[in-house]
């Protein structure tokens, strides 16, 4: 099930710690090596984002149906992809390239997650560590994207494009529709025809403005964020300030997957109370921990919380879902009671596009509460909220409707 209604994909070469990230995202039990193709068919997962949760604003302690709330800082739901590793020329079939590339076509954003050591060759094979420019995989993975748009929007073009001049059909709405399994929209296309000065007549378009066409349309419809994975290996941090530089249109994050993992399955244990997300952790059993135990949770603390302030990992999920996509978060409530009929408070919160509007979250909530829907009410302000009202994150909101 599909909780967020959106599905976060993450994409890079092999062995650059895809899996390491998925796993450290979601505890889920996933193969881990260091070599290429260890993910064959894509892993599905849940992951969190976080935010501050209301429950605070009503001094109140929520009891979530879906996620937890550690702390007042609740964690929502979304769906994660593992998709197989990518190698150059992926889009010619490399490495079943076309078949790892369909299974991203329904993910909403990406998270490329590159080995920002440069312990990896192109093909994700280990090498000398800091030998390999990790900036190759940020360019390389640009190209066989927008070759694989490329790829999917020439398939059949002289006579798609022939038939809409012949019938004299609306550009927009056509195109909108042949390439709508990407994610593409037809109000997307006015904008690129509009941007990129292209003719009305498609059978005028050259190679060259089709290939510019595909990259504008593979950055509109699939974000990204890179997650700088291994920044905790010595070199990376180097490595990691020059990309920044050299990638000024990327969110470039440092992360340490490992360390998330260590952390998470330390804490799911009781041996140390952490936060997803947090700079810090405590140890609650010391005597259950051996030298070796200790010794990884001070190198996480001393190379990675300290320097970085988190495992980068939280991070990168929250970008994605909240910067790239502008997801707000929304909390069904009632102004006189904030509790369901067993006792539990707010115990449900939901991911919305950006422009949700009250009667949207209404149909979320239920068809039939948007079918009947007759006011929202804003919990909080205890203000009424008209139908076309622009949701906020953080909102709590009543909907009144007539069943």
């Amino acid at each position: 099930m599909n909780i967020a209604g959106m599905i976060i994909g993450l994409v890079g070469k092999p062995s650059a710690g895809k899996s390491t990230f998925f796993k450290a995202s979601t505890l889920a039990d996933v193969e881990i090596a260091n070599y290429p193709f260890t993910t064959i068919d894509p892993n599905s997962g849940i992951g969190y984002v976080k935010i501050r949760c209301v429950d605070q604003d009503f001094n109140k302690q929520c009891h979530p149906r879906m996620g937890s709330c550690i702390q007042h800082q609740r964690f929502i739901p979304v769906q994660l992809m593992d998709v197989a590793g990518l190698v150059p020329d992926a889009h010619l079939g490399k490495g079943r390239g076309n078949q790892f590339l369909d299974d991203l076509r329904q993910a909403h954003a990406l998270i490329h997650v590159i080995d920002i050591s440069g312990s990896m060759n192109a093909y994700g094979e280990p090498v000398d560590k800091g030998s390999y420019d990790p900036a190759l995989d940020i360019k390389f993975l640009e190209v066989e994207l927008d070759m694989w748009y490329l790829g999917v929007m020439k398939k059949g073009w002289e006579r798609f494009a022939r038939t809409i001049h012949q019938e004299k059909k609306d550009v927009a709405k056509a195109l909108g529709a042949q390439l709508s399994g990407l994610g593409v929209t037809e109000d997307m296309i006015k904008d690129m025809i509009s941007q990129l000065k292209l003719s009305e007549d498609l059978t005028k378009w050259t190679d060259v403005e089709l290939e510019k066409l595909a990259c504008a349309l593979r950055k509109k419809t699939k974000p990204m964020v890179i997650a700088a994975n291994k920044i905790d290996i010595p070199g990376a941090e180097a490595n990691f300030k020059r990309l920044q530089e050299q990638f000024p249109a990327y969110k470039l994050v440092p992360c340490s997957g490992e360390s998330e993992i260590a952390l998470r399955e330390a804490s799911k244990k009781g041996l140390i109370a952490y936060t997803p997300g947090e700079n810090t952790f405590t140890i609650q059993q010391p005597q259950l921990l051996n030298d070796k135990q200790k010794a990884a949770l001070e190198f996480i603390k001393k190379n990675v919380l300290d320097i970085y302030g988190s495992t980068g990992v939280q991070t990168v999920l929250n970008y994605a879902v909240f910067d790239l996509l502008k997801y707000i978060a929304v909390y069904p409530g009632g102004v006189s009671k904030l509790e369901d009929s067993k006792g539990n408070c707010l115990p449900d919160c939901f991911l919305m596009p950006p422009k949700s509007t009250a009667v949207d979250f209404a149909y979320k909530l239920h068809t039939d509460f948007g079918k009947y829907f007759i006011r929202a009410i804003n919990v909080k302000t205890k203000l009424p909220m008209g139908k076309d009202y622009h949701l906020q994150h953080g909102d709590v909101v009543e909907i009144v409707s007539g069943k």
